[in-house]
């Protein structure tokens, strides 16, 4: 059976601690290759309801940046195979300073960063600091973008970037058509890599997206999922490897 390759993207500390272990364990036996991991944020611009609700609801038990990354130690110290990818905002970075926040995270098994409103090319130095500590930088690309900022963004070097599928939030379905196909073309166009998200939920949107991204990344619907079945870990499990199966396998 064919597979893609899927990052799969959880809220650190939702609903738990434990249960995120749990998910996290459950996407790795359903076929997810990278795990992005949110450091949940009071203020998120690209998230959707559900991504939104587990970060409030996280960060209103006292939740800090350096619970999430001992959440990531122990997720690594799992799966030290598995790249790791933080997914956060700009104000959680620059706030202790880019440096130190990218030395922490490489320490605590990180591989890359996304920051979406950090302007790839006005990063704060977080390019440079990520490669500092063996890290990449990954923008992120959206549709609404200028032809030219685009075509400057592709040219950069970057070795991956985040296709953002559509315009607004996560969390929504994302129809994949011609003109998704032909802007992650121009994402592309460079030579990075292609991470393509926003809105996927299944293997048809998986199938429509293979051989044009290096991965495809889900993340409220798993989320959903998550939330869903937060009183049953096995539950919990269940469902979660069992979505990551049906949009990492191809029909």
């Amino acid at each position: 059976m064919e597979k893609i390759r899927l990052m799969a993207h959880l809220v650190a500390g939702f609903p738990t601690d434990e249960l995120c272990m749990q998910a996290a364990r459950a996407l790795v036996a359903g076929g997810a290759d990278i795990l992005e991991v949110q450091l949940p944020f009071s203020d998120p611009s690209a998230d959707g309801p559900a991504i939104q609700g587990a970060c409030t609801e996280v960060l209103s038990r006292g939740y800090r940046t350096a619970d999430g990354l001992a959440l990531i130690s122990r997720i690594h110290g799992e799966f030290p195979g598995i790249p790791i990818y933080i997914m956060s905002y700009g104000s959680l970075v620059y706030t202790p300073g880019v440096e130190e926040f990218c030395r922490k995270a490489a320490l605590s098994g990180v591989t890359g960063m996304i920051i979406p409103d950090l302007p790839f090319d006005f990063d704060e130095g977080l390019t440079e600091a990520c490669r500092k500590n063996g890290m990449v930088n990954i923008p992120v690309a959206a549709p609404s973008m200028s032809a030219a900022r685009l075509s400057k963004m592709a040219g950069a070097g970057f070795p991956f970037i985040y296709a953002a599928l559509r315009t607004g939030i996560t969390g929504t379905d994302t129809k994949v058509d011609e003109g998704t196909l032909d802007f992650i073309r121009k994402v592309g166009a460079g030579g990075s890599r292609i991470y393509g998200g926003f809105g996927i939920s299944n293997g048809t949107q998986s199938q429509a997206l293979s051989g044009h991204v290096d991965a495809v990344v889900a993340g409220s619907v798993f989320v959903r999922i998550i939330g869903a079945n937060r009183n049953d870990g096995g539950a919990l499990f269940a469902a979660v490897r069992e979505k990551a199966a049906e949009i990492t396998h191809l029909p």
